[in-house]
């Protein structure tokens, strides 16, 4: 199979779709690899690497996408790549199409294979390409709502883990999957004083067992939402309904209650956020100021640490690709129940019930394309 892999032009989107050494195992099951040129750059990778691990460099995305049966990126296609993509095109890349419907009407029209990476899912439900960037955007949530909290950045003026003699900040995680959990897990190493909410009890359970003592787990719902976003100075939110839109945990008029400087990162802003007040900001502009509240929204978090996050992402993704590249991806999502679940749209059908819900568009049963 002809495999493209071309730089990611979003706003401060600094990963790669695949890594040299990943590029080199496609290579080695008898595929041919074009790369764009300076696509590795901004995680690190140069592009003798990717030639030494076998690809080809084209020097622009138009050829990339000219030339690919299959194309691998990171995030989803944006306006000016639309024209690019080509009909029976398969795209494996991060989608979140509930999100928005602009992209899922450009697919659609495009007649592209689409086969996302946050939809491909496990017999025991859990989401494997997309847990590597949950990691990370979990780590990171804490990361820079510590740094927003600090006074000059409009927040409360809080050291997150306290010093001795005085009490630290009060950390606020909405969800504990894994995003919250890696969340709730950096903010305990940082001294702060947490708390988790989520509505399975059983994961309550195991997350009271393996979390540090100053985790503290709650169940989650409306009521307790409402009381606790008072008191905590950074908030978490870190829902996820796989493939569908967040649910709005936290509304509008709940900013009124909270302290002046607290402030609030939506990880869930992929897909369309849990915090109503929500919108998607970017690395460049990452902050806003609602009520006195201020709220950090990027939508690719993890691109702030390529050299990390393009590893973890090639990690995670490769046996996938070159399932895909070895079979073709009728055969490989036919053999494989979880490459299935990640086909969103194929031919100008949406076969993904979630996005079709979303946008009140017709849902063609993923079984009838294949």
């Amino acid at each position: 199979m002809i495999i493209g892999v071309p730089k990611e032009i979003k706003n401060n989107e600094n990963r790669v779709g695949a890594t040299p050494a990943g590029v080199n195992e496609l290579v080695r099951n008898g595929h041919t690899v074009y790369v764009q040129a300076t696509a590795g750059e901004g995680s690190g990778f140069a592009d003798e690497d990717y030639v030494r691990a076998g690809a080809t460099i084209l020097p622009s995305i138009e050829e990339v996408y000219g030339i690919a049966e299959m194309i691998i990126k990171v995030k989803e296609p944006i306006e000016s790549e639309y024209n690019l993509i080509k009909e029976d095109q398969l795209l494996f890349t991060y989608f979140h199409f509930a999100s928005y419907e602009p992209l899922t009407h450009a697919m659609i029209e495009r007649k592209a294979v689409c086969l996302a990476y946050e939809t491909v899912e496990r017999p025991d439900r859990s989401l494997p390409l997309l847990v590597p960037m949950s990691e990370v955007a979990g780590r990171m949530s804490i990361q820079e709502g510590a740094k927003y909290l600090e006074k000059p950045l409009k927040g409360r003026g809080i050291l997150l883990g306290g010093v001795p003699g005085v009490q630290p900040a009060k950390v606020l995680v909405l969800g504990g999957g894994v995003v919250g959990t890696n969340a709730a897990k950096m903010a305990a190493g940082m001294g702060a004083d947490v708390t988790i909410l989520d509505t399975n009890l059983a994961r309550l359970r195991y997350l009271d067992d393996v979390l540090p003592a100053n985790v503290k787990t709650q169940m989650s719902n409306g009521y307790v939402i409402r009381e606790l976003v008072q008191t905590h100075d950074l908030i978490i939110g870190a829902v996820l309904i796989p493939g569908a839109k967040a649910p709005h945990l936290i509304t509008r008029d709940m900013l009124a209650t909270m302290k002046p400087g607290t402030v609030l990162v939506d990880v869930a802003v992929d897909q369309g956020g849990c915090i109503e007040t929500c919108k998607p900001t970017t690395h460049e502009n990452p902050t806003y100021i609602i009520d006195d509240v201020v709220h950090y929204c990027v939508a690719n978090m993890p691109g702030a640490v390529p050299y990390t996050s393009t590893q973890a992402l090639t990690n995670a993704t490769l046996p996938y690709a070159v399932q895909l590249a070895n079979k073709g991806w009728k055969q490989a999502c036919a053999d494989s129940n979880e490459l299935k679940l990640g086909l969103n749209v194929v031919n100008g059908k949406v076969v993904y019930k979630g996005v079709a819900e979303a946008f009140n568009l017709d849902y063609t049963p993923v079984e009838s394309v294949l």
